[in-house]
């Protein structure tokens, strides 16, 4: 069956930041003053490379994430999103998400960003504790966390997200539970709340921190859990909770296998042609200093999704989510047909881990409790 095309996010990178945390292994490097000027340039030039891949579609969602995003002024992002309008058709409901760090939002850069059209802030608090701060590398304290979000809703932000990690070395249940209480007392419309793991390439993992034990995690996870449906948070993805409406609808468009365009070093895209029934993935140059030399050769790395890879990548991200996908999402956006895949769920849809249901494919709890598993048996069933 022919392809259809999925919605259209804008992920836009900021390769910058003040401080490398232990843990990150995110494409991000060290920097004093920041250029401006000619990575306002060097985006543009890029976006208008990458026009060609969507047409006349419009962006839903955009997401500016690094790095640290909230380095940048709020000038920068008004005059990167004139740009924007004047190159594509932005929705005008279109929610437009900026990651911020507390260490670097100075009194009244909220409101910057603000004006300049984003309407959803993403604060990257991590903990309350300051000694769990330190041990993570974050310049900022607890009160600067507390501060930035009061800063964000006198901002005029009225759906924000607060990140929050657990699992942290030397960290006891207690304190996870507290630190999630203390987010949810400054009433964030959204919270991530999820485990910090060690990932390869990052300091912890060439000296790997003191953690809890992997059933001490799962007991946090499972008292956290209920203590955030208690205040209304409800669980909608792997560690995505919000309160009615306040879902990251760019992450939803993530994990539902839909497009997205990248621009910023190091940024990745994945782009569907109806035209040709192809689906193909790209990422721009990472290094910031050769990104900058030559936006406009900026994607290096192109691939196309084969046509057996595209069902276990959209069922890959879908069943992240706790209601799972729709069958037709999963059609339309892979053109394969239900009916020739879905009897490969059924064994794991015997051992209790898959529903099917109204039409979508999810985990059950157990399977959710157990996704890594469920991924790397889906794997085998479709090789």
């Amino acid at each position: 069956m022919p392809l259809k095309n999925p919605p259209l996010s804008l992920y836009i990178h900021t390769p910058w930041c003040v401080r490398k945390c232990p843990y990150c292994d995110f494409n991000s490097h060290e920097r004093g003053e920041l250029p401006e000027a000619a990575y306002l340039r060097a985006l543009l030039a890029d976006l208008d490379q990458d026009l060609p891949l969507i047409g006349d579609r419009t962006v839903e969602t955009v997401f500016i994430g690094g790095g640290t995003p909230s380095l940048l002024s709020g000038d920068f992002y008004r005059q990167l999103f004139q740009g924007i309008r004047q190159r594509l058709v932005l929705s005008e409901q279109a929610e437009i998400t900026l990651e911020a760090n507390p260490g670097t939002v100075e009194a009244g850069r909220f409101a910057g960003f603000r004006e300049a059209g984003i309407n959803r802030l993403s604060i990257g608090v991590q903990s309350f504790n300051n000694t769990h701060l330190q041990a993570l590398g974050r310049i900022h304290d607890a009160s600067a966390a507390i501060q930035a979000a009061h800063q964000a809703r006198e901002a005029g932000f009225t759906t924000f997200n607060l990140d929050i990690m657990h699992a942290l070395p030397g960290q006891t249940r207690a304190q996870a539970l507290d630190d999630l209480q203390q987010a949810m007392a400054l009433q964030p419309t959204h919270l991530s709340w999820y485990e910090l793991t060690i990932e390869p390439n990052t300091v912890f993992f060439r000296s790997p921190p003191d953690q809890p034990s992997p059933d001490h995690m799962a007991d946090t996870e499972q008292e956290g859990f209920a203590l955030l449906a208690s205040q209304g948070y409800q669980r909608y993805e792997v560690s995505a909770f919000a309160r009615d409406g306040h879902a990251c609808r760019h992450n939803l468009n993530y994990w539902q296998f839909g497009d997205y365009l990248g621009i910023g070093a190091g940024a990745h895209g994945k782009i569907t042609d109806t035209h040709h029934g192809t689906i193909h993935r790209y990422q721009k140059t990472r290094k910031p200093e050769d990104y900058l030399a030559d936006p406009q050769q900026a994607r290096r790395q192109y691939h196309p999704v084969a046509r057996e890879d595209r069902l276990f990548e959209a069922l890959m991200n879908g069943l992240r989510l706790v209601e799972g996908v729709r069958l037709q999402t999963v059609e339309d956006n892979t053109g394969l047909p239900a009916a020739q895949w879905t009897h490969y769920l059924g064994e794991l849809r015997q051992q209790g881990l898959l529903e099917i249901t109204d039409q979508r494919v999810h985990c059950t709890e157990k399977g959710m409790h157990h996704l890594n598993g469920v991924l790397a048996r889906l794997a085998e069933a479709l090789s």
